[in-house]
């Protein structure tokens, strides 16, 4: 049942193209254009069963972990087998003879217990393996959003335009370009170290994101450290927000306080200057008080020459 619908998605999605004008030999990926064919084909033919041994691993995965959750996977296959085959392709060159286009929690769990995989079997290229896979996954919801965000820039990656994603995995084009920023302004060390975080929904990575692309934000080998090793995934990623928060919370109040305790007038005038670690501040609010910027712009540089002067050992190309 689930195979039809696939082919019957992708069969409407292909007359809609061709409803809308679209040149989709020329633009559309091969994969798009005959995938509902392929499905159809597939549910058509018998499942075969097919040793663990003989099927690589897809050559871009869509979840981080297939063994999260898998216990109760294996159970229900140990005691009523196995009732959605998987589907594989044949692969190429030395080593297994198949590659998994999406099914890799249940053939590991038939891994974990011994059994042979009950499989569909299929030629087919890179691209619409790909398709297959995101339409399979998005269809049983079991994708979380930080593994569809690494999934679309993996797609983008492998030449997929970003149309073309959005179809695959039906989203919009806002949520696209979150998954795809967040995928690539997070570090992917820091990504799979907190984990998939099924419960978390988008707005922590985005929380997250928004935190890591600060000035001041640590690198991404002190904010591996703040990751506990302890928790679930969820919990990793909130634990990791609160502190990122609280050291922005601490840097911004030290900031304003030095700023705000710098802040200096000239005796006798209404020119007001402040300073901070980098940067100086000059105003002056009487209108014949104005020309005194012009004057201290205009000697900036000879200021600056006397003050290394003063200070031979400064490194001036720091």
């Amino acid at each position: 049942m689930k195979r039809e619908l696939l082919a019957k998605s992708l069969s409407q999605m292909s007359s809609n193209g061709a409803e809308a004008g679209e040149n989709t030999s020329a633009t559309a990926p091969r994969s798009l254009k005959n995938m509902s064919d392929v499905l159809s084909q597939v549910s058509a033919q018998a499942a075969q069963e097919i040793d663990v041994s003989e099927i690589a691993d897809s050559t871009i995965a869509d979840r981080f972990d297939v063994s999260e959750g898998l216990e109760d996977l294996i159970e229900s296959i140990r005691t009523s087998g196995q009732q959605l085959p998987a589907l594989l392709r044949y692969r190429r060159g030395p080593g297994p003879r198949y590659e998994v286009v999406y099914g890799r929690r249940r053939i590991a769990a038939c891994r974990a217990l011994g059994f042979k995989v009950k499989a569909y079997i299929k030629e087919m290229d890179e691209r619409e393996a790909l398709v297959s896979q995101a339409l399979e996954n998005s269809a049983r919801l079991e994708r979380s959003f930080i593994e569809q965000a690494i999934f679309a820039v993996r797609l983008e990656e492998q030449g997929f335009e970003r149309s073309e994603i959005c179809e695959v995995l039906a989203v919009d084009k806002g949520t696209l370009s979150k998954l795809i920023g967040v995928a690539r302004d997070v570090p992917d060390p820091v990504i799979f170290k907190i984990g998939a975080a099924h419960d978390a929904g988008r707005r922590p990575w985005l929380e997250l994101r928004r935190l890591l692309k600060l000035d001041h934000a640590p690198r991404t080998k002190d904010v591996l450290k703040l990751v506990p090793d302890d928790g679930n995934p969820a919990e990793k990623l909130t634990s990791l927000i609160s502190t990122l928060q609280r050291a922005d919370t601490a840097k911004t109040a030290r900031f304003n306080a030095s700023a705000q305790s710098s802040n200096s007038k000239i005796d006798g005038t209404n020119v007001t200057f402040k300073a901070t670690n980098t940067r100086l501040f000059v105003e002056a609010k009487k209108t014949d008080e104005r020309d005194f910027i012009t004057y201290l712009e205009g000697r900036l540089s000879e200021l600056y020459l006397e003050w290394v002067k003063k200070d031979p050992d400064v490194d001036r190309k720091k």
